[in-house]
C-alpha cells in the first residue's frame, strides 16, 4: 500500500508512458528546425531580459525554463554529448524523440516496453559497430580534410559566413596543442588553446597568436608597456592593506594618531611593493586589487602592473610561461618569475604574452557585435572540439544524412536475423536513424520524402557516402563534396539517444509529491488531464 498526501499526483502504465513520451517529443521537436546548414535560429530571453540568438542545441536547452522531469532528462542527451563530442547535439535529442515516437507505435500494437528497450539496445550496438566498419581513417595532418570537418560542424551557425578563414584557423590551432605519443597516438590539449573575443571588427579579422592575449590595461598609463625579454610575475594576491577578519572600529582623537595610521598603510603598501622589486619582477599580473598608493609606486619603479586578471587568463599565463602562480608575497623568490615577452596593441587594447618556449596558443575571435562574437564562439568552439576530436580518433563518416540511410539500411537486413517481437524495434530505429535527412531535407525547403527515396536507392546501389546537398537539393557523394563528420560523434549521439529512450520506456508509474515538475509550486495551476498530462505537447506542464 502506498499512502499519499492530497497534494501528491499518480500516472500510471499507459498514461505514464504517454506522458514521459509527450515531454520528451517537446523537446526534441524544439530543437529540430535548427539542425542542418539552412537550419533556423532560435531567440532565447532569459528572465533579466538578456537576449540570446543561436542555434546551438545545447545552448537553447540550457537556456530554456524547463521544469518538467522527463523533459530534463532528455536535455541531459545534449549535455552528455556536447561534454563528449563537442557536436551533435541537436542530432542525439532529435533521434531520441523520434525513437520514442516510433517506441509510442509499437506499444500501442501492444509490444512490451522490455521488448522495444532489447531492440532498442540491440540496434544501437549494431549501428555503432557498423560506424566503426564505414568511417575512413584521416591522416592527423591532412589540412583539408581537417577543415571539412571543421566546416561541416561550422555551417549554418553564426560562423558560417567566414567558414573558410575561420576552418583554417580552427585546424591550425589544433595542431599547435598536438603532440605525438610514444604509441604513435596523436593527443590534443585543448587546455593549451585558449579564446578571445573582440568586437567592433569582422570575423575575417580573426588570428590565431602563439601565447596569450590578455584584455586588459596598465592600472596607470605612465607605465611601460613593451618588453623583449621580462620578469613576469604571476600573483593572486592583493597589493592592498590587509583588512581584518572582523568588523573594528579606530578611535582616532588627534591629526597625529591620524598621519601615524596613514602612514602605517603606505608602509605596509610599500613593503609589498619593495618584495615586487627585490625578486627583479618587470611585470605583475595580479589577479585581485592594486591599492593607488601601489600603482605609483609600481610606476616609479618602471613596472608594468595589471590587476583584476581573469583566474583563466592567469592559468593560462602559467602554462604560456611555464610559471607558478604566487600567492603570498613574503615567499616570492627570483625563482617564481618567468620570462617572457610582452607587447601591447594600443589599437586593439590588448597585452601579447609569449612565453620562450609557448606551450599555448590563443584564436582571437572578432565580431562586428557581442550578439555576433557569442554565437561565433559557440560555433568554433564545436570546431575546435570535432577536429580534436577527429585528430584524436582518426575516424571520419560522410555527412548530409549519409551515414544515417547507410545505417538504416543494415539494421534493416540486420533485423531478418533476429527473432521475436525485438525485431520490429530494431525497424523502428532504423526509421528513426533516417529523421535526419528527412529533417535536413524539410529545413532547406525540399520535398523530404523524394529525397529519402533517391537516397534510399543510391545506398542499395553501393554508394555509402551517398548523402544531401542541401543548396542543390541533389544527391551526392557527400564526402567528397566536404561534408565530413567524426565518427566519435556520431557513435555518441546513437549511444546518448538510446539510453534516454530506454530510460523513458521504462518508467511506468510516476509519483510526485505535487504537480508533475521539478519546483513544486501549488495545484492551482497543476497541469489537467490525466494525473497531471495538461501542458505543452500533451505533458509538458511546467515547461517553458
Amino acid at each position: 500500500m502506498i499512502i499519499m498526501g492530497d497534494d501528491a499526483q499518480r500516472v500510471k502504465d499507459k498514461d505514464a508512458q504517454e506522458y514521459n513520451i509527450s515531454a520528451a517529443r517537446a523537446v526534441a521537436e524544439a530543437v529540430r528546425s535548427t539542425l542542418g546548414p539552412k537550419g533556423m535560429d532560435k531567440m532565447l530571453v532569459d528572465s533579466m531580459g538578456d537576449v540570446t540568438i543561436t542555434n546551438d542545441g545545447v545552448t537553447i536547452l540550457k537556456e530554456m525554463d524547463i521544469d518538467n522531469p522527463t523533459a530534463e532528462m532528455i536535455i541531459e542527451v545534449a549535455e552528455t554529448q556536447e561534454d563528449e563530442a563537442g557536436d551533435g547535439t541537436t542530432t542525439a535529442v532529435a533521434i531520441a524523440g523520434e525513437l520514442l515516437k516510433n517506441a509510442e507505435d509499437l506499444i500501442d500494437q501492444d509490444i512490451h516496453p522490455t521488448a522495444v528497450i532489447k531492440g532498442f539496445s540491440l540496434a544501437s550496438e549494431y549501428a555503432r559497430e557498423e560506424i566503426d566498419e564505414i568511417a575512413e581513417q584521416v591522416d592527423p595532418e591532412d589540412d583539408d580534410l581537417l577543415r571539412s570537418v571543421a566546416e561541416t560542424s561550422m555551417t549554418g551557425k553564426g560562423a558560417e559566413l567566414d567558414k573558410d578563414t575561420l576552418a583554417d584557423l580552427v585546424v591550425r590551432a589544433v595542431q599547435a596543442v598536438t603532440v605525438k605519443a610514444d604509441d604513435g597516438s596523436h593527443v590534443v590539449d585543448l587546455q593549451n588553446l585558449k579564446i578571445e573575443t573582440q568586437t567592433g571588427r569582422p570575423a575575417s579579422a580573426s588570428e590565431l597568436l602563439s601565447g596569450a592575449v590578455i584584455n586588459k590595461d596598465p592600472v596607470q598609463d605612465g607605465m611601460p608597456t613593451d618588453f623583449e625579454s621580462a620578469n613576469v610575475l604571476l600573483l593572486d594576491e592583493p597589493i592592498e592593506v590587509e583588512e581584518a577578519d572582523v568588523d573594528t572600529s579606530v578611535s582616532i582623537e588627534t591629526p597625529d594618531q591620524l598621519q601615524q595610521f596613514l602612514d602605517k598603510e603606505e608602509a605596509e603598501l610599500r613593503g609589498k611593493v619593495d618584495k615586487i622589486v627585490e625578486s627583479g619582477a618587470d611585470v605583475v599580473f595580479c589577479q585581485k586589487g592594486i591599492d593607488d598608493l601601489a600603482q605609483h609606486y609600481l610606476a616609479r619603479q618602471g613596472i608594468l602592473a595589471v590587476r583584476r586578471t581573469k583566474k583563466s587568463d592567469l592559468g593560462f599565463l602559467k602554462n604560456v610561461l611555464d610559471a607558478p602562480i604566487v600567492s603570498d608575497l613574503d615567499d616570492l623568490e627570483a625563482d617564481d618569475l618567468a620570462t617572457g615577452t610582452i607587447r601591447r596593441d594600443q589599437e586593439d587594447e590588448l597585452f601579447y604574452v609569449e612565453g620562450p618556449n609557448s606551450h599555448g596558443v590563443t584564436l582571437l575571435l572578432r565580431g562586428s557585435t557581442d550578439h555576433v562574437v557569442d554565437e561565433l564562439e559557440r560555433g568554433v568552439n564545436d570546431a575546435l572540439d570535432v577536429v580534436s576530436t577527429t585528430v584524436a580518433d582518426g575516424r571520419t563518416l560522410a555527412g548530409g544524412g549519409a551515414i544515417e540511410v547507410e545505417l538504416a539500411s543494415r539494421l534493416r537486413d540486420y533485423a531478418d536475423s533476429i527473432e521475436g517481437r525485438e525485431q520490429l524495434a530494431v525497424e523502428a530505429f532504423a526509421d528513426a536513424l533516417e529523421l535526419v535527412p528527412r529533417v535536413l531535407a524539410g529545413n532547406a525547403g525540399l520535398d523530404s520524402i523524394d529525397l529519402l527515396v533517391d537516397l534510399r536507392a543510391a545506398h542499395e546501389s553501393g554508394d555509402q557516402r551517398a548523402g544531401l546537398d542541401v543548396f542543390s537539393g541533389d544527391v551526392v557523394d557527400t564526402f567528397d563534396a566536404g561534408v565530413v563528420e567524426t565518427a566519435h560523434a556520431k557513435e555518441q549521439a546513437l549511444s546518448s539517444a538510446t539510453e534516454a529512450a530506454n530510460l523513458v520506456l521504462k518508467i511506468d508509474d510516476i509519483i510526485a509529491a505535487g504537480d508533475l515538475s521539478t519546483s513544486g509550486g501549488d495545484d492551482e495551476g497543476a497541469p489537467g488531464g490525466a494525473g497531471g498530462m495538461g501542458g505543452m505537447g500533451g505533458g509538458m506542464g511546467g515547461m517553458m
